[in-house]
């Protein structure tokens, strides 16, 4: 009787493996055809394929049951890591509502995982699969002609939004709210079938700085980490104040006012204060810059400042985990607004679509605990094989200008805009 006769079915289907690969070439050439699951910066991060295990949730305890979910389930895999460092190992990828209360949030573990950390590569495969047999890359080449595109307004044209804007402009001049984050969404079609791959690619390529995600159909490049979680080591990156990248000497001029606007420094304080306040309960360190800096990418700037904190080593706050964490931080100012329960009735009441999961935590988590989720920003949800809805929002406080946060949409909308027509 052969060795692999012995195993049952069951047993097979428990058994992780991960071993060392540094040669398992570039991380989104393991992209599968279908399903893709991605969470890479600058050659580096996860990419999944195949599906072992997958949970989809709803409702006021969404997280927790995710959490529990999880938790459940990496108790019963034998795993066997040659490194057992973050990210190896078996690893769900997340893809939550923006409202986990009222939207469904999807997590999914890969049948195999192929990782890139400092450096150092591994493939980790869940059942009786050898990680040193899963196949070679398979480059997907941009030779192709682009697809041709039809464009179509979402929930709201851009006049009716702009009214939006003026609306939530006078409640906070009313003194209702500081700021509230609203978003629309713009409908693609294409006359060919979108290849996600590609799309992915191409924004890893234009967006090496931003977090490029898939997960479930929802695909983008995030420049926003809303945590990470190393060990008890805490981090994020909050974004808020934005401007467009102009040509030549306009360049300099429009980063000069995005970093001396009070407007853009007033919303990006509130940003920053939202996820403080939201996590100082669970850390004993906690570390915001004074100054924000300015984060450059290929189409707009952002105002940045970079978050670090320890978490607490005692007590239930010291005991949360990751999913917990991100349960309480989410939704920060970013993408909701201040007071979060006064901007997200205000959001209801007049961006006039349902968000699903664009700005929502999107990630990955690990069988320690350990992990990575940035905000759903910059991104897509596929609609058929040939069909796209895009998302780009605007924080808006008192002296927001209609116009102009309509002109910011579309300089957002034109970052995956750019995968699709390149």
């Amino acid at each position: 009787m052969t060795a692999a006769a012995l195993t049952s079915p069951a047993a097979a289907a428990r058994m992780v493996t991960t071993v060392r690969s540094d040669d398992a070439g570039a991380l989104l050439d393991h992209l599968a055809t279908e399903g893709q699951l991605s969470w890479v910066r600058r050659g580096e991060g996860l990419v999944g394929r195949g599906e072992a295990a997958r949970l989809e949730v709803t409702g006021p305890h969404a997280l927790d049951e995710a959490a529990d979910w999880w938790a459940s389930y990496t108790d019963g895999l034998d795993i066997d890591d040659d490194l057992g460092i973050t990210g190896s190992g078996p690893v769900v990828f997340a893809s939550i509502a923006f409202d986990p209360v009222a939207g469904t949030s999807v997590f999914v573990v890969p049948e195999v995982v192929v990782g890139r950390r400092d450096g150092v590569g591994w493939i980790t495969t869940i059942g009786d699969v050898d990680p040193r047999e899963v196949p070679a890359a398979s480059p997907t080449w941009d030779d192709a002609a682009p697809p041709r595109l039809r464009y179509a307004d979402g929930a709201l044209d851009p006049a009716t939004w702009c009214a939006a804007v003026a609306t939530a402009v006078e409640r906070i001049g009313a003194g209702e709210l500081a700021k509230v984050v609203l978003a629309r969404d713009l409908l693609v079609s294409a006359d060919l079938p979108l290849d996600p791959r590609r799309l992915l690619r191409r924004l890893a390529d234009r967006f090496p700085d931003c977090w490029t995600f898939a997960v479930d159909g929802l695909l983008g490049a995030t420049p926003e980490l809303l945590l990470r979680r190393s060990g008890r080591r805490l981090s994020a990156r909050v974004l808020a104040g934005t401007a467009p990248r102009g040509a030549g000497a306009d360049d300099q001029r429009l980063a000069d006012a995005l970093i001396g606007s009070a407007k853009d420094r007033a919303e990006h304080a509130l940003a920053v204060d939202s996820l403080v306040q939201a996590l100082k309960p669970f850390c004993t360190t906690l570390d915001a810059p004074a100054e924000p800096d300015l984060l450059t990418l290929a189409n707009v700037r952002h105002l940045a400042s970079d978050v670090t904190g320890t978490q607490r080593s005692r007590g239930p706050r010291g005991a949360a985990g990751l999913l917990e964490l991100i349960g309480a931080v989410h939704p920060t100012a970013a993408v909701c607004g201040t007071p979060t329960r006064d901007a997200a009735a205000v959001i209801a009441e007049l961006e006039g679509m349902d968000r699903g999961r664009y700005a929502g935590p999107v990630g990955w988590l690990d069988a320690h605990g350990d992990g990575e989720f940035g905000l759903a920003l910059r991104c897509a949800e596929l609609v058929g094989d040939d069909s796209a809805r895009l998302f780009a929002g605007c924080g808006i406080v008192a002296g927001s200008d209609p116009a102009a946060e309509l002109a910011e949409t579309q300089s957002k909308f034109a970052a995956f805009q750019a995968a699709l027509e390149g």
